[in-house]
C-alpha cells in the first residue's frame, strides 16, 4: 500500500506561482511514475503532467507546458509540480498518483494510488 500526501497549495494571485509536493510512504518510490491531475470545481478530474520512475521522461497537457514542470526527488520518495504564471483557470484541486507500471500514462486508470488532493486557487 502506498500514502500520498500532496502539500503546497493555496491562493496566489494571477501570474504568481507555486510548488505542490507530494510525499510518497513507500521505500519502492522509485519503481513508479507519478502524475499529477487537477478537478476543478463542475468539472472531471484532468491530467496535468507525469514523469517516469528515473525523472528523465516527462509530459505535460498543452495548456501548462511551459508554466509547469514535474520533477521527483527518489531519496526523498517525493514529487514535485513547480507552476509558473498561474491563470485563474488554474484553480483546482490537485492530486498526485502513483503508477506501479511506470508507463507516465495520461489516463486515470493507469495509476494504482492516488492522494487527497491540495487545493489551488488563483484570483484574477
Amino acid at each position: 500500500q502506498v500514502q500520498l500526501v500532496e502539500s503546497g497549495g493555496g491562493l496566489v494571485q494571477a501570474g504568481g506561482s507555486l510548488r505542490l509536493s507530494c510525499k510518497a510512504s513507500v521505500r519502492t518510490f522509485s519503481i513508479y511514475a507519478m502524475g499529477w491531475f487537477r478537478q476543478a470545481p463542475g468539472k472531471e478530474r484532468a491530467f496535468v503532467s507525469a514523469v517516469n520512475s528515473h525523472g528523465d521522461r516527462t509530459y505535460y497537457t498543452d495548456s501548462v507546458k511551459g508554466r509547469f514542470t514535474i520533477s521527483r526527488d527518489n531519496a526523498k520518495s517525493t514529487v514535485y509540480l513547480q507552476m509558473n504564471s498561474l491563470k485563474p483557470e488554474d484553480t483546482a484541486v490537485y492530486y498526485c498518483a502513483a503508477d506501479s507500471k511506470d508507463l507516465g500514462s495520461r489516463t486515470m486508470s493507469a495509476y494504482d494510488y492516488w492522494g487527497q488532493g491540495t487545493q489551488v486557487t488563483v484570483s484574477s
